[in-house]
């Protein structure tokens, strides 16, 4: 019996070690999915539900005009696509890119951008609200409340119970004290309120991020400094209050114009990730920190690209010890390959694997996880025409 004990006391520890050990993901060969677009078709977005559903957002150009429309993942398919919004003056453009968010069972959040005036950068957010599956929709209202013929976008939203917090970029300072970060609420029948400036001065056209960790949101985005350091801060909401942004890693890239190419973030409970593309040093590279206390404290940054990143970033969650990043490389031939990375919470690497490629620099690939798959989409470019690209890349031996 003593000996029993002994041998079992000796195992608890190896067990217990066991149990913790972080094994790095393994992923398929990517299979195409057919997405229902158009051609021409713009600006591919993923987004996804609180269910793990994935909703495709594009936009698209005929003679009823400038429409945006979306899909629902399914059964690895996606399923037929559905009109949210036509406008007449809708921005359509390869980066600031709108989107279909499911906020419900049969509801959803359109938004998109709409010119206020004849200039390049005058244009406004606009949104409205679907609760019958997105066969009708409200009449569009807008999260900033300026008026102001001046650039914004670049927004990324988040889940509230009974309402939808939304942040962007807002041009109403510009162009003497530069452009804002900005925040507010939508109540589910539209209501606005909470709109407030959540830092001064951020890099002008670079994609925002947001995610919901056990403590409440965290944004990420690329600030600006005086001297031109565009870096990537974070900035988390406590009781209800955005905090000072704060820097993820002192970088230093200097760079007097904006590099169109924002960070990604991905949460679950109290573990997130966040991935972004840097070119201090004259060095392209894509940079990672996760955090395991809902972005309280972050790890030194990992560099996980080869010296060919082009950047444009997606960060997903596999379980809970392992995530992928994304990101574009330049090839020899002239294209341009979508690659993936799996990565653990303790810092292990996984090898490269590329997932597709297209013909276009000009596009931001969307990167989510769909239960046992990686979905991703792009834009590509086919006989001159623009399209929207998908695959999805099976997760073998799956755990969450």
């Amino acid at each position: 019996m003593r000996t029993d004990c002994r041998l079992l006391a000796l195992l608890i520890p190896v067990l217990l070690g066991a149990c913790t050990e972080q094994y790095l993901p393994q992923f398929g060969d990517p299979v195409p999915v057919t997405t229902p677009s158009g051609k021409p078709a713009y600006g591919p977005r993923l987004t996804q539900a609180s269910n793990g559903d994935a909703i495709l957002s594009w936009m698209e150009r005929d003679e009823g005009g400038p429409s945006l429309r979306f899909s629902r993942y399914f059964e690895e398919a996606w399923l037929q696509q559905k009109v949210a919004i036509v406008d007449e003056s809708m921005f359509v453009n390869w980066a600031d890119l709108p989107a279909v968010t499911a906020i419900g069972p049969r509801s959803f959040l359109a938004h998109w951008l709409s010119y206020t005036a004849d200039a390049p950068y005058a244009y406004q957010v606009l949104t409205a609200f679907s609760e019958d599956d997105g066969k009708s929709w409200s009449a569009p209202g807008s999260p900033h409340t300026d008026g102001t013929p001046t650039e914004h976008g670049f927004v990324s939203t988040y889940a509230l119970e009974s309402a939808t917090g939304l942040i962007w970029l807002d041009g109403r300072n510009t162009p003497d004290a530069g452009m804002t970060l900005r925040g507010a609420t939508l109540s589910s029948e539209g209501l606005l309120r909470d709109e407030i400036e959540i830092d001064d001065r951020v890099c002008d056209c670079c994609q925002t991020d947001i995610a919901q960790t056990d403590a409440g949101p965290v944004a990420i985005y690329r600030n600006r400094t005086a001297g031109e350091i565009r870096d990537i801060y974070v900035s988390r909401q406590r009781d209800g209050k955005w905090q000072p942004g704060t820097p993820l890693s002192d970088d230093g890239w200097v760079i007097s114009g904006c590099p169109v190419n924002g960070p990604s973030i991905a949460a679950a409970g109290k573990r997130l990730v966040v991935a972004w593309f840097t070119a201090a040093n004259g060095k392209p590279t894509v940079k990672v920190v996760v955090s395991t206390n809902s972005g309280k404290t972050f790890s030194k940054p990992l560099a996980v690209s080869s010296r060919n990143s082009l950047g444009q970033v997606g960060a997903a969650l596999i379980d809970r010890h392992s995530f992928v990043v994304s990101w574009i490389e330049s090839d020899k031939d002239g294209s341009y390959a979508i690659k993936i990375r799996g990565m653990t919470f303790d810092g292990q690497m996984g090898r490269v694997h590329t997932v597709g490629r297209t013909s276009l620099v000009r596009t931001v690939p969307q990167l989510v996880r769909v239960a046992d798959n990686l979905v991703l989409a792009w834009a590509d470019e086919m006989s001159d025409v623009s399209k929207i690209a998908s695959v999805r890349v099976p997760i073998p031996g799956f755990y969450d």
